[in-house]
């Protein structure tokens, strides 16, 4: 079971990159950004590939760039060509299936087993210590910790702070001489290629990568990203609520870990995905109404 938990946890960090890439786009830009499946398994493809190759480490900003291109087309499509958001996301997500497989030189599926990563790297730099057999979490959380400094510093910048407005107010930050399509263009760059990291990271720990591993990436992220909101209440600290969405993330893998114990079918999973974010959007609203449908309930009792 202690196995389990540290899998869910290690996968929680990792995809967790995934969950803060959305807190970027969804809740500071107001960008529901549905290339997220396609651009993680972009990431994931780049990674492998440039890992194959004999590059572990620069596989990384590979993969970030990457991402970051694929968020640049994203941004453009909405800002210069008129086209909806989410059909951009869209459009984007299909074209990327395609341009995966072309990366993976034709193939579904890549097989890194014998290939180093960072992740082998750092198993053999760990070896004989307290930490052996630790790589993946230590990884992750370098990772998660690296990108959560980043972005708390990033938005509070002169620069952040715009991205931030262009997301309350678009039409308040055009009419302060600043263009709320490139500060859309640059949020969503930066979302993507975080996306694209956690793809990268996550096929190489799993050590193999098919053209499906970025499937259902959305609604996991979504997901953990709502109940990350919950733990976070009323605060409006960006710190807190980044720390939030990482945790809820880990607790979303709790959750799925807990499915799989109970012996759940594997196709079934999509399913917790969906009812947890149904409960993530409907209790806040259930538990902020409760209140008006027991004093309408008390009103009629006394009419009666």
């Amino acid at each position: 079971m202690s196995m389990l938990i540290e899998t869910a946890v290690e996968l929680g960090l990792i995809t967790s990159l995934t969950v803060l890439a959305l807190f970027l786009s969804y809740s500071m830009l107001n960008v529901c950004d549905l290339s997220t499946d396609g651009c993680f398994t972009l990431g994931a493809c780049t990674g492998a590939v440039v890992a194959i190759a004999g590059h572990p480490f620069l596989s990384l900003p590979a993969a970030i760039l990457a991402g970051m291109l694929s968020g640049c087309i994203t941004a453009l499509l909405q800002t210069k060509m008129g086209i909806d958001s989410l059909l951009s996301g869209i459009i984007v997500n299909t074209a990327l299936f395609s341009i995966n497989i072309a990366i993976m030189g034709n193939s579904s599926l890549l097989n890194m087993n014998k290939t180093e990563t960072v992740f082998t790297v750092l198993k053999k730099i760990l070896e004989g210590t307290v930490l052996e057999g630790k790589q993946v979490l230590i990884c992750a959380l370098i990772a998660v910790i690296i990108v959560l400094i980043f972005l708390n510093m990033f938005l509070k910048t002169r620069l952040g702070t715009a991205i931030r407005a262009t997301g309350n107010n678009p039409a308040m930050v055009k009419s302060s001489s600043i263009n709320p399509h490139v500060m859309t263009m640059i949020g969503l760059c930066l979302s993507s290629g975080m996306t694209a990291l956690s793809g990268c990271l996550l096929s190489q720990s799993q050590k193999s990568v098919n053209i499906d591993i970025g499937s259902g990436m959305l609604t996991i992220s979504l997901a953990s990203l709502l109940i990350g909101k919950i733990l976070a209440g009323s605060s409006s600290s960006l710190e807190i609520r980044s720390i939030c969405a990482v945790f809820g993330t880990i607790i979303f893998r709790l959750v799925y870990t807990f499915a799989l114990r109970l012996n759940m079918p594997a196709y079934m999973l999509k399913l917790v995905s969906s009812v947890i974010v149904i409960m993530a959007i409907a209790v806040p609203y259930l538990k902020q109404r409760y209140p008006l449908l027991k004093r309408r309930q008390e009103a009629r009792r006394e009419q009666c």
